[in-house]
């Protein structure tokens, strides 16, 4: 036969920190007392009193100034005054989750709500809950709430707080929302059962699937341990509940194949290991008696230490964590992560195993806060060591503008980037990298004085000289590139072609005669260029921008021959005439004399850089591809034809007299 024991049998983070607190306390020498058993467990109960606890069922009953234990379900407000009244000392095991329900409810009642509590009227842990608040209404399933708020609409219409208790199952829970959200106006609904108890509820029915019978171990007293037997006889038939081993009869699992055990939270392991052992001749591998097994589970938590635990319950506030001590542990969402973009349900999931620090251990309340936070920094400060050690290039968010410098984020690291090493501009405000993710390299670390210095330009000066060497290894003339215009000077433009810087010199950025490269191009702009030239041993690249495929003089003897007029714009004056642009890339000479049809000193008396005049083309030298231009000659064709027309007036004599007609006159 086959046995399998469930993962999450036995002892809950809650139950197991109640026992071992009340045992701390019993064995303290003082007089100690439970008020009410501290688990459903008859076999734990015993084994305590045998340390010389007793037991007490009301708080009256309790000595003066006697070591109370307050069991896990929890106490009303009300008990823990009178203990107080009493001059006790209490050792307050209620389980972290319950004491979050008490926390709710008396909350609400602050704030003049109505709480409802879904659970068992008499268990323990509803009558805690129901004495941190005034007339709670108790519901043990969906359906008694329901007919209740139809009888009472009046309730209905109230502010209302929802609570369930922390052992009832999720279909019950999620059956009682749903009624509760058609019929109440105003409510508020916090879903406290624990993530541990329906694990172990899903496991349960599970094994019950996948086995021919299971046997159920626990308290008859536990609610959690009922349930578990009903999920399991639901689903096998042949299921049992057991307290103890001397309960079960192996013998009527005989032709069994395959057998699944699992318990309540209040079983201690060694009575799951009494079953197993009565089941099977094999031993499981824990042989250690109850106080051994409790010595073993008790982990000496300080503050700094790394920890890991199972995520047991995700809340708006807080994430819990079972760590397999007394203490409960709990991270505060500020200490989950230092991204505040990032939500908490995309990072942890219940039943997730999660490294995190000690902050703090509160061994009063038998509490440890925890931080995610806090490991990966320190986890992050042993990278960015490594980084600084191994030159490796870092990845960081900048933050904020420092006195000389900026701060970046690397990994929750504080890295300090000095001005002279953000790889910007020195006229460029820091600002301008606010927000923005950056590569650095790690040049300093000093843990003692939590100092971290970092360089942005290292890593831009290592990735262009990368990317020169690569330049530099395929260039050949007339290779073509994508480049980015980095500067201007008066005689051309500086480009990055990937790493390299070229010159375009201004002859080469327009085949139009250029003053200045800012007519053609801007700093940032992007520009296609090809090489000319390279020198790799002066690291010098000649570029070119203008189109080397068109051929101006052959555009300009395509379009003119000699006596065509064409309209110019001059581009430069000088002693003996003017340059004047005919097509991109072909100038003309107007040469002094031929600028106006009368004698000048010189061309500035007539003309000024950037005139659109009218010429006439008086010579193209096709060897030289020199042009000669001509405005005198424009004048004089214009003054002549002026003075054709005068040659055509008719003269007209009939009586001796002449009569001056005009060209257009029609004789009439």
């Amino acid at each position: 036969m086959k046995l399998t024991v469930a993962k999450s049998a036995g002892f809950c983070y809650g139950v197991r920190r109640a026992v071992e607190m009340a045992r701390d306390a019993a064995q303290s020498g003082a007089p100690c007392v439970m008020l009410g058993p501290v688990i459903h467990n008859q076999a734990v109960i015993d084994s305590l009193m045998g340390l010389g606890v007793t037991l007490v069922d009301r708080p009256e009953d309790i000595p003066e100034g006697a070591a109370v234990i307050l069991r896990s379900h929890g106490e009303g407000e009300a008990v823990h005054r009178l203990l107080q009244s009493k001059n006790a000392r209490v050792v307050d095991t209620t389980c972290p989750n319950v004491s979050r329900i008490h926390k709710l409810v008396a909350q609400a009642q602050e704030e003049g709500r109505r709480v409802i509590v879904i659970g068992a009227p008499g268990h323990p842990e509803v009558k805690a809950i129901a004495a941190w608040c005034r007339d709670p209404l108790i519901f043990q399933d969906g359906k008694a709430l329901e007919e209740y708020l139809l009888a009472h609409p009046a309730v209905a219409e109230e502010p209302v707080t929802m609570v369930s208790q922390t052992t009832s199952t999720q279909a019950t829970w999620n059956f009682c929302v749903e009624n509760a959200k058609k019929l109440c106006t105003n409510i508020k609904v916090f879903d406290t059962i624990c993530n541990a108890t329906c694990a172990r509820q899903s496991e349960a029915q599970r094994l019950a699937a996948q086995n021919d019978a299971v046997v159920v171990i626990g308290g008859r007293d536990s609610a959690n341990t009922r349930r578990l037997y009903e999920l399991c006889a639901a689903v096998c038939p042949d299921t049992v509940w057991v307290e103890r081993s001397d309960e079960l009869d192996p013998s009527r699992f005989a032709g069994r194949a395959c057998v699944a055990i699992t318990a309540g939270a209040s079983t201690p392991v060694w009575i799951i290991k009494e079953v197993f052992d009565k089941m099977s001749e094999e031993n499981m591998e824990i042989e250690e008696s109850f106080a051994e097994l409790l010595e073993k589970s008790i982990k000496t938590l300080n503050t700094g230490e790394k920890v890991t635990g199972v995520v047991t319950d995700i809340t708006p506030t807080e994430i819990y964590v079972d760590l397999g001590t007394k203490h409960a542990g709990y991270i505060p969402v500020s200490e989950l992560t230092d991204d505040p973009t990032v939500k908490v349900e995309d990072l942890v999931h219940v039943g997730d195993e999660i490294e995190t620090y000690v902050m703090r251990v509160n061994d009063a309340e038998g509490v440890v806060t925890l931080s995610k936070k806090r490991l990966d920094t320190v986890k992050s400060w042993d990278d960015v060591a490594q980084a600084c050690e191994d030159r490796t290039t870092v990845e960081g968010v900048v933050t904020e503008e420092n006195k000389g410098g900026v701060v970046v984020s690397v990994k929750g690291v504080r890295v300090f980037v000095p001005a002279s090493q953000t790889g910007i501009p020195r006229d460029t405000p820091m600002t301008e990298l606010l927000k923005k993710k950056v590569k650095l390299r790690i040049t300093e670390v000093n843990r003692a004085r939590r100092r971290v210095v970092g360089s942005i330009r290292a890593v831009g000066a290592a990735e262009r000289a990368e990317k020169a060497a690569e330049v530099w290894a395929g260039i050949e003339e007339g290779k073509h590139y994508h480049g980015v215009v980095k500067s201007l000077t008066s005689y051309g433009a500086f480009v990055d072609i990937g790493g390299v810087d070229g010159m375009v010199h201004i002859s080469e950025l327009s085949w139009s005669r250029v003053k200045h490269p800012s007519e053609v191009v801007n700093p940032g702009d992007e520009v296609d260029v090809y090489v000319i030239s390279f020198d790799p041993e002066k690291k010098k690249i000649s570029l070119g921008m203008k189109d080397r495929g068109q051929d101006p003089w052959a555009n300009f003897t395509d379009k003119y021959k000699v006596d065509d007029t064409a309209t110019v714009r001059v581009v430069k004056l000088m002693t003996f005439g003017a340059f004047a642009e005919v097509v991109p890339g072909v100038d003309g000479l107007i040469h002094i004399s031929q600028i106006a049809d009368h004698r000048i000193d010189k061309p500035g008396d007539v003309l000024s850089e950037g005139d659109q005049v009218e010429v006439k083309i008086t010579d193209i030298d096709y060897d030289r591809k020199k042009v000669s231009l001509s405005i005198r000659a424009v004048l004089e064709d214009a003054q002549r034809t002026n003075d054709d027309s005068d040659e055509d007036t008719v003269v007209a004599s009939s009586d001796g007299e002449t009569t001056e007609v005009a060209p257009d006159f029609d004789g009439e």
